[in-house]
């Protein structure tokens, strides 16, 4: 248990330029005292103890403004920066050496039983305020960029943006896309195709009096 507080401590102290100290983590870093309350909650809740889990899981939350379920799973050296609004939901799986923002949720979708959570592999980011849900994996090595929400499977070695998040790097390398369609900058406005539709019926109407005009025998010369 030492060691692995030892190498969390480090971990942190590796991807956090303002930490200053292995103490300054150690004793004010809300993230780390989440995922140890977590390591109690965790052992708790897989000895059949899901009460004294949870309570142990909702004192976290109330001190560190992070809630991570007790059934959990939870790799070495996670590091979570600031962690304020952070959700880790019950079935969720985390690898080792994983780095998570603020305000990002691992959750579900509402739809599934049992598996309801993702599962992140090893030495994966999650951006700020990004949203994984449901029972998919996001690959080893791999980004989720900032308010993504994921909601299928990412390849490893990738890079994921947008809403919902497509792959956009894949081993490095670039990859192209097929845009998805825009409902708001692709699908036609009805009111803007109903005007235009009126303006070439006016304009048809306009050419035809103007014919008829021409055809009256009262505009004959006798």
């Amino acid at each position: 248990m030492f060691q692995d507080l030892k190498e969390t401590i480090k971990a942190y102290q590796a991807r956090d330029p303002a930490a200053r100290s292995a103490l300054e983590v150690l004793l004010l870093y809300p993230g780390l005292k989440a995922v140890r309350s977590h390591r109690r909650a965790h052992w708790c809740y897989t000895h059949g103890l899901p009460f004294l889990a949870r309570m142990i899981s909702q004192w976290s939350r109330r001190r560190t403004g992070i809630e991570i379920h007790p059934g959990a799973t939870i790799g070495k050296r996670l590091v979570i920066d600031h962690g304020m609004g952070l959700v880790i939901g019950e079935t969720a799986e985390i690898g080792d050496d994983c780095l998570i923002y603020h305000g990002v949720t691992l959750g579900g979708t509402g739809k599934e039983t049992g598996k309801r959570h993702p599962t992140i592999g090893n030495n994966v980011l999650i951006g700020t305020g990004a949203k994984v849900l449901g029972p998919i994996t996001v690959g080893s090595n791999s980004r989720i960029a900032s308010n993504s929400v994921v909601l299928k499977d990412i390849p490893e070695n990738s890079t994921a943006v947008g809403i919902p998040a497509r792959v956009v790097r894949l081993a490095g390398e670039k990859i192209d896309y097929v845009r998805e369609v825009d409902h708001v900058r692709d699908v036609p406005d009805p009111i803007t195709s109903d005007l235009a539709a009126l303006r070439e019926e006016i304009a048809r109407l306009k050419k035809r009096e103007s014919e008829l005009e021409t055809d009256r025998p009262d505009s004959w010369i006798i």
